[in-house]
């Protein structure tokens, strides 16, 4: 049976974890998502000028790194449809000093308040699973980036060799799930619909072929951590 991502429950869901979205995060990835960060700011080097659009920011952890990275010499955009998450992330960017080179607005992924060409980079970071139409949000990612730009999509992946593969396997299905409802209990149980939205989703081969779909060429695939994690990146 599909994974259920109407808007409104995926909304509804991170609303609710938002307040230990961060927390939990860090936690369940051993803090191996900070590294995730900064690896994909520095294989998609920002350059000074041009704005950033970082999309499904969540609470805006990439779209910090990116800001902090192009040092106020680019605006960066963090969107998100989540209020709650957005709010958070605003809190996140005054304690780190950062001022208006940065700001985050609500916006679908699937519907971008942007004209075209606009964009040198334009980023997701396990958010682009989350969105009902993949294609859709692919293909507003594209539009907004300008010619020559890059859209970057950083995902969770399944590990190809064992035995970390099985290992991974049983700690994202079993153990995840359990600590996740334990310490952040939730009415939509985030935490097992995490590894299942992970399972359905376009990976490897399959997501590049989105991704040149959606008018992206030069599609590298940089596999992180044995493979827990993948960045794509794509030049329009």
């Amino acid at each position: 049976m599909p994974v259920d991502k109407r808007d409104q429950r995926i909304q509804q869901m991170f609303g609710e974890i938002a307040p230990r979205y961060d927390r939990m995060n860090h936690l369940l990835s051993l803090n191996i998502d900070r590294y995730w960060r900064w690896r994909t700011v520095r294989i998609v080097r920002p350059r000074g000028g041009l704005p950033i659009l970082d999309v499904c920011t969540g609470t805006g952890d990439l779209a910090l790194a990116f800001s902090r990275r192009v040092r106020g010499r680019a605006p960066v955009i963090g969107t998100d449809f989540c209020p709650e998450m957005l709010a958070i992330g605003e809190r996140k960017r005054q304690r780190a000093g950062i001022g208006g080179e940065l700001t985050f607005l609500q916006a679908d992924t699937q519907q971008l308040p942007f004209s075209g060409n606009h964009f040198q980079i334009v980023s997701a970071a396990f958010g682009l699973r989350n969105v009902a139409e993949t294609q859709a949000a692919l293909g507003e990612m594209v539009r907004v980036c300008v010619p020559g730009g890059r859209v970057a999509i950083l995902e969770f992946s399944v590990p190809r060799r064992q035995p970390m593969r099985g290992l991974y396997g049983a700690y994202f299905r079993f153990v995840l799930p359990r600590i996740g409802q334990l310490l952040a209990s939730n009415s939509h149980d985030a935490y097992r619909y995490l590894p299942e939205s992970v399972g359905e989703f376009a990976a490897g081969e399959a997501l590049v072929h989105h991704l040149q779909n959606a008018g992206l060429n030069q599609v590298d695939v940089y596999s992180l951590t044995l493979g827990i994690a993948t960045l794509y990146v794509g030049t329009k």
